[in-house]
């Protein structure tokens, strides 16, 4: 195969494995109407809209109370299943057997669509089954273990520290590019031991991940999209060069060197790489901007915080069930089987949408409210549940734990002072913009 093949096939795998049905709901489903004037067939909860405008909740809420195991098709996504109940979501997340990953994980995206080369298909190890994704989850996992993370904590609190007394006094900023962006991004250059000259190179890449192309947004064009995602995989595979002759402890000399791993082929390790570069950053710096927005939401909740700082254990948690920065996770039938007294197909997809499972009434009493001593927070489905369950879920909670300690420690208050720009995107439920200003402590 000459080089300009292997560039075209990459590139074919590339549009395969990014079309999303976003983004034709992107051009049709603005200005949707309530949930109460659709008729119950006709909701459609994969409309990006609806998280751009922060419209979801009511949605869900009539999915869960009149069809929890609901039906959609339409062209350029299929036949698919939106899940929206605590327990339903928990016993198809548990199920690998019944519910495969290995068709992919966003709704209309198939991973096995693309020829004729296998060994370039972004295949990310969330998107596979046991014992596969066993495997090569291994590989990675030690990056998270109580060790690491203990090795962590003390540089986690210091550029906490850094960023936050950098910040302006009583002067409105950003918080999402000021403070979210900026620690999670460092926190990721060290874990890939990335160039921290380039860090945002990561923040970028993760951004257009699950970007909707669209004149004015995050890409222009999905060549755009696929060109910049071409060069994530051109800068990896100098580093991965590097790691092969000078390993260290982190994620890219793992990937280099795991066993299930080490021989894969540049274009086959972007999907692993995605997924860590999404996980370590997109998700955590969505919670963090995520908290601050919700406490002042919730004010007498942020009151009763700044009056007993030992609550923040406590509170991480809630905020994480609260904001659930990754909206859903798909899988796909292997066999015809029921589900809740539905008909499920081989071959449709299962939306388990954890957005909506995390204010379950008959889970989560009042569950669109904040309240940080609530009991079962801990029980959320933010991270997934059985063998994909995250496995930097312990580190993205230190991370928010140790901003919150350390906000306390010398402000008066974080104020929200104009409305948050969201993320055009139903899987990524995120934050673009929040502006806010900072009171520090006398």
């Amino acid at each position: 195969m000459t080089d300009t093949q292997a560039t075209a096939n990459e590139e074919a795998i590339l549009d395969v494995n990014l079309r999303s049905p976003e983004m034709e709901m992107a051009e049709i489903g603005a200005n949707a109407p309530a949930a109460s004037d659709v008729e119950l067939a006709d909701l459609n909860p994969l409309n990006p809209h609806l998280f751009k405008e922060h419209r979801w909740q009511e949605h869900f809420a009539r999915l869960r109370a009149e069809d929890p195991i609901h039906f959609n098709e339409i062209e350029t996504a299929g036949r698919y299943w939106s899940i929206t109940k605590y327990d339903d979501v928990r016993a198809v997340d548990g199920n690998w057997q019944d519910f495969s990953s290995a068709h992919g994980i966003v709704a209309g995206v198939k991973v096995d669509d693309a020829e004729p080369e296998p060994a370039l298909r972004l295949t990310p190890f969330i998107a596979m089954d046991p014992p596969d994704q066993t495997e090569q989850r291994k590989t990675v996992r030690g990056i998270s273990a109580p060790s690491s993370l203990r090795n962590l904590d003390d540089q986690i609190r210091e550029r906490t520290i850094s960023v936050l007394d950098s910040l302006p006094n009583n002067e409105e900023f950003d918080w999402v590019d000021t403070v979210s962006i900026e620690l999670t991004t460092l926190l990721l250059a060290t874990l890939f031991d990335f160039p921290l000259e380039d860090r945002r190179k990561l923040t970028r890449w993760s951004d257009i991940v699950f970007a909707i192309p669209a004149p004015g947004g995050v890409v222009e064009s999905q060549e755009q999209k696929r060109a910049e995602l071409m060069e994530c995989v051109t800068y990896f595979e100098g580093l991965f060069e590097e790691r092969r002759k000078n390993p260290g402890f982190d994620l890219v000399s793992m990937l280099a060197h795991g066993e299930a791993t080490k021989d894969m082929a540049p274009m086959a390790h972007l999907g692993n790489l995605l997924l860590l570069i999404v996980g370590g950053n997109d998700t955590t710096r969505n919670t963090m901007s995520g908290s601050v927005h919700g406490l002042n939401l919730f004010g007498d909740q942020y009151d009763k915080l700044i009056a007993n700082p030992d609550l923040v254990p406590g509170m991480v948690p809630e905020i994480i069930r609260w904001v659930t920065p990754l909206s859903y996770m798909r899988r796909t039938a292997n066999r015809d089987l029921e589900l809740g007294g539905k008909q499920i197909k081989k071959n449709d997809q299962i939306l388990m949408w954890y957005v909506s499972a995390n204010r379950d009434e008959d889970v989560f009493a009042n569950g669109d409210a904040i309240d940080i001593e609530r009991e079962n927070a801990s029980h959320h489905l933010s991270f997934g549940y059985g063998v994909h369950f995250c496995m930097g879920s312990r580190l993205a909670e230190l991370q928010l734990r140790i901003l919150w300690e350390e906000v306390l420690n010398r402000f008066e208050r974080i104020e929200v002072v104009g409305e948050p720009e969201r993320t055009m995107s139903s899987f990524v439920n995120g934050y673009t913009k929040l502006p806010v200003k900072v009171t520090r402590k006398n």
